[in-house]
């Protein structure tokens, strides 16, 4: 085991699989790179770097560059996946997704239903999103809700490099379309992460931290501060339990209300626009099976509804930080 970036983390996972398993094949824009010219014949992988490498060992006939056509290769992606390859699919900012939403919405999303079962549809695609970089309004959005309301889709979002690399193994090796969020923000985070493959089942929330007063269950890049708020607020004696439910789809509703049940008090932290989002699904989750639990109103922290800022100042202020965290946690404790 040794330290890996959250990018490291995906580049191995990735690796690993396609050492495994020959059908596993990428597309995406600028990931192959360097055809026709007289440099080092590979791109930076992708736009953060997290396939650099993998064009060398495994080839053009694995490794493939597409034109800017995300209708194109995103349609390609369920088609290979139909016909029994493995595809994972990089579409470079989740905000693009409305350029091919009819072939994962309408296509790869019902194979398996419209077929009675007898398609399957082994795709990943793997998509930036998140603020916190200065990418403006058109790259900075979490459109994770908008996935998660798909029937046939599974949504993942990892939390942390360990997270990353063990979500993104069991993605590439399930059978249904994935579509896995990553935080760009995070590439750079570090933790331990094991050398050899593994695999982190969907559907099974991550306890972070075990406390007795408050359940904040919080989703991707917001763990980290949902964590750091609740190890600030144990010294007022706050004592939180911080989950992480890893999937939205599959999302493991049943931790998240026997957590409730246990505490009484519940805040929900997510990055996604505060209408109609995951904060609000899980929310009425814990209303409707465990309304009898709590002692306090459910709490939300989430950014205003408005598209990302791209001002700095701005930009921070948007983002659900610890400060906002720790007051939503207050509030439902009934402390200032």
């Amino acid at each position: 085991m040794s330290q890996k970036s959250f990018r490291e983390a995906l580049n191995e996972a990735m690796r690993d699989e396609m050492r495994r398993d020959p059908t596993v094949i990428l597309l995406g824009e600028d990931i192959a790179g360097g055809m026709g010219s007289g440099g080092e014949q590979d791109a930076w992988g992708g736009v953060l770097g997290a396939t650099k490498g993998l064009m060398p060992e495994f080839g053009r006939e694995r490794v493939y560059d597409t034109p800017i056509s995300e209708s194109a290769f995103i349609g390609a992606a369920a088609g290979a996946a139909a016909t029994g390859l493995r595809p994972v699919a990089q579409l470079m900012f989740v905000d693009f997704f409305g350029v091919c939403g009819d072939q994962i919405i309408n296509q790869m999303a019902k194979f398996r239903y419209m077929f009675g079962g007898k398609a399957t549809t082994p795709v990943v695609i793997r998509t930036l999103f998140g603020a916190g970089t200065r990418a403006a309004s058109q790259h900075s959005q979490c459109l994770y809700p908008i996935m998660t309301h798909i029937p046939g889709l599974k949504v993942v979002i990892p939390s942390s490099p360990y997270e990353a690399k063990g979500l993104m193994t069991q993605a590439i090796r399930d059978d249904d379309p994935v579509i896995f969020f990553e935080h760009k923000a995070m590439f750079d985070d570090k933790e331990e992460v094991p050398d050899e493959p593994y695999t982190i089942p969907f559907g099974v929330a991550r306890t972070v931290r075990e406390g007795k007063d408050v359940t904040v269950v919080a989703i991707g890049r917001m763990v980290g501060f949902a964590k750091t708020a609740a190890d600030a607020l144990a010294k007022d004696g706050i004592d939180c339990t911080v989950l992480d439910p890893r999937t939205t789809s599959p999302l493991d509703s049943d931790a998240i209300v026997a957590s409730v049940r246990k505490t009484g008090r519940l805040v929900v932290v997510d990055e996604a626009s505060p209408r109609c989002g995951m904060a609000s699904d899980i929310s009425a989750i814990v209303a409707e099976q465990a309304f009898d639990a709590l002692k306090a109103p459910i709490k939300r922290v989430m950014p205003p509804h408005s598209p990302v800022p791209f001002a700095p100042n701005l930009e921070d202020a948007y983002i659900p930080g610890v400060d906002a965290i720790s007051a939503g946690i207050r509030a439902v404790m009934g402390v200032k």
